[in-house]
């Protein structure tokens, strides 16, 4: 199944069912939303000077909108307050969030099938490393590893479920050794 899968660049043609597939994805996927705060996200992201169009996906499978992501632009800061914004993390890194499966479709394998083409097209797209926040265990299998790693961490005041769940991934070998800072996210009020 995960190689019959199409991904594509979302379309505003798109935004109603991807609504859809967040809202049922979270509130049947998640203990923790309903998916509204996670819709409230994706359209902050877009309104944002950190949306980038062309990391914005759906996935299809059979003609069926089955999962959607998007990776964005964010700033670093050298200090953990964020209050030192250095544009190297905008220029270098992405983020990734949110990912989203319809829920008819979980653990059959189209999460990690969607993050493994994006992590190919921001690789193509010339950035040097992804962020996310989620759950280890998944996306450790995919081959992020803790972001303190790369020396990045979250700005102060983000709790952490677990620290682990900061994570980070370099598109090359050696790609961040020269970039370290605190990930802010203030930049979105729905974050």
């Amino acid at each position: 199944m995960k190689n019959d899968i199409t991904i594509r660049q979302e379309t505003h043609k798109d935004y109603k069912e991807i609504i859809s597939l967040i809202l049922r994805s979270f509130s049947e996927g998640t203990d923790y939303s309903d998916g509204t705060d996670i819709i409230a996200l994706v359209e902050e992201i877009r309104d944002s000077e950190y949306y980038i169009p062309e990391l914005s996906f759906v996935a299809e499978l059979d003609g069926k909108l089955v999962g959607h992501f998007l990776f964005s632009r964010f700033p670093l800061s050298s200090t953990p307050n964020g209050v030192h914004i250095d544009d190297r993390g905008e220029k270098n890194i992405v983020m990734l969030a949110p990912v989203a499966v319809h829920a008819d479709y979980f653990h059959q394998g189209i999460g990690s099938a969607m993050i493994t083409k994006g992590i190919e097209k921001v690789r193509n797209a010339g950035y040097k490393g992804i962020t996310v926040e989620g759950d280890y265990h998944f996306y450790n299998r995919i081959g992020f590893k803790t972001s303190s790693e790369f020396n990045l961490y979250p700005t102060s005041g983000i709790p952490m479920k677990e620290p682990r769940c900061m994570m980070c991934q370099e598109t090359y070998t050696g790609a961040l050794k020269d970039i370290k800072g605190y990930i802010v996210y203030d930049m979105y009020f729905n974050a």
